[in-house]
Parts: C-alpha cells; sequence; structure tokens
C-alpha cells in the first residue's frame, strides 16, 4: 500500500509531549470529549477507548479524563468540542490533511490558513490523493513475535488488508469497520499497540529533496504547536 508512515509522525509528537505536556493534556481532553458524544462506557465505545489510552500514554491524570468523559456527554455545561478537517498545499506542494478539535470554529480556521500561507502554502483540496484505512502501530519491541511471516497470515485472516513491516516495527492497514477487530485481536495476543485509529492515506507518494524536507518539517512543528491540531496526515514519504 502507497501512504507515508507514521512513524516519525509519532516519534515528533512524543517529543511534543515531553516539551509541553500540559498542552498535550488539552489536546487528548478534546480527543476524548470527541468520542464520548458516542457514549461514555470506553468497554462499548472502541473509540473513546483508543481515545483514553492516547492519554494515559502521556500520564494524563484519571480526573482529567473522566472530566473529558463528561463534557463530551454533555454534563458539565462546557464549551462543545468540534471536529473540523482542512486540506491543502503545503511546503513544496506537499499535501496536508489537518484534524482540528476546537470549541471555536473561526479561530481555528483563522490561524490554520495563516499556517498554510506562512509556510507557502494554502487552502486547497487533496482529498482526492487520500483514502481512510484503519491503522495500527505496533513497535518491535512490543511485537515479540518470531515468525514474522506466519503472523501476517494471522492478521490477514483476522481482517488486515495489508501488513507493512518498517524499522521501527510494523503497521498494519485495514478496512474502517475491520479495525476494532484486528485491534481486538492484537489483544488477544496480548500485543500492545502504539496507536489504533482511522488514519488519511495518500493513495500516491512524493519523496522530497533535502531542502524541501526541512521545509516540510518546520510546516509540520508549526502544526504540532497548534492547540487545536489533533492529527494531521501527508503525501511525502521520507519526511
Amino acid at each position: 500500500m502507497s501512504g507515508h508512515s507514521k512513524w516519525a509522525t509519532t516519534k515528533r509528537a512524543k517529543a511534543v509531549v515531553d516539551a509541553k505536556r500540559g498542552a498535550a493534556f488539552t489536546k487528548y481532553s478534546k480527543l476524548i470529549s470527541i468520542a464520548a458524544r458516542r457514549g461514555g462506557d470506553p468497554e462499548t465505545n472502541f473509540s473513546l477507548r483508543m481515545a483514553i489510552e492516547k492519554a494515559r500514554g502521556v500520564n494524563m491524570p484519571k480526573d482529567n479524563i473522566e472530566r473529558a468523559i463528561k463534557r463530551g456527554a454533555g454534563e458539565d455545561g462546557g464549551a462543545i468540542i468540534e471536529e473540523l478537517i482542512y486540506e491543502g498545499i503545503g511546503p513544496a506542494k506537499s499535501q496536508f490533511i489537518v484534524k482540528c478539535l476546537t470549541d471555536n470554529k473561526n479561530r481555528s480556521a483563522s490561524e490554520i490558513r495563516h499556517l498554510f500561507s506562512e509556510y507557502g502554502g494554502s487552502l486547497g483540496s487533496v482529498m482526492w490523493n487520500f483514502e481512510q484505512k484503519g491503522a495500527i502501530m505496533v513497535t518491535k519491541e512490543n511485537l515479540g513475535v518470531n515468525n514474522t511471516d506466519e503472523f501476517e497470515l494471522e492478521l490477514v485472516d483476522a481482517g488486515a488488508q495489508d501488513v507493512v513491516r518498517e524499522v521501527e516495527g510494523m503497521t498494519v492497514y485495514t478496512k474502517i469497520e475491520d479495525l476494532q477487530k484486528v485491534k481486538g485481536f492484537l489483544d488477544s495476543k496480548k500485543i500492545p499497540a502504539e496507536s489504533a485509529e482511522i488514519s488519511y492515506v495518500a493513495k500516491e507518494v512524493s519523496e522530497a529533496s533535502a531542502e524541501d524536507k526541512e521545509k516540510i518539517e518546520k510546516f509540520i512543528e508549526a502544526l504540532e504547536n497548534n492547540e487545536d491540531v489533533s492529527d494531521y496526515y501527508y503525501n511525502i514519504s521520507n519526511v
């Protein structure tokens, strides 16, 4: 399957978390609140369970998690959090989809438009080059599987569409409706996932030059520093 690896993104996200833990708590709180709208029980709400796992991964306090769930269920009277999707051309004609969680649509729209413009890009249609897939990432340390070929066949039997081996571990792609089932298979094998989520995967990817790569990475850093940005996806294979 074509599409860039999210491993580099995950590494950067962890670095941001370590440097700005408070901002990370805010982002994960919004993610939990959005997921909690479909029900406040993580046992029956897969999206909520995954959001809580992410929050726990950055040591978000239990009280913060519970408040975020109540907020999503409309129990605390706080501002309503909305999910917004922006698409555009980034530096060096890279293609980006940016997901925001915000309580102020006008502010988010203005800030995202400004970021694209500041780094030489603009908002515009790129969704045609992306498709939504379930994406599960497992680190090499957590994989712990000796016969990888046999394990890949088991994953396919469990519902995986594609399995991509990478330096850091393995990325498993699924249909959206099979994401929970494949994650359950990994759970049954006691193999923890680094992440499990619905992702926008580029159908056609490009490779950036060294100069362009630096520009794109600076744009990504600016996205990560924006409190409303919860995730982003792009079509550059070597960033």
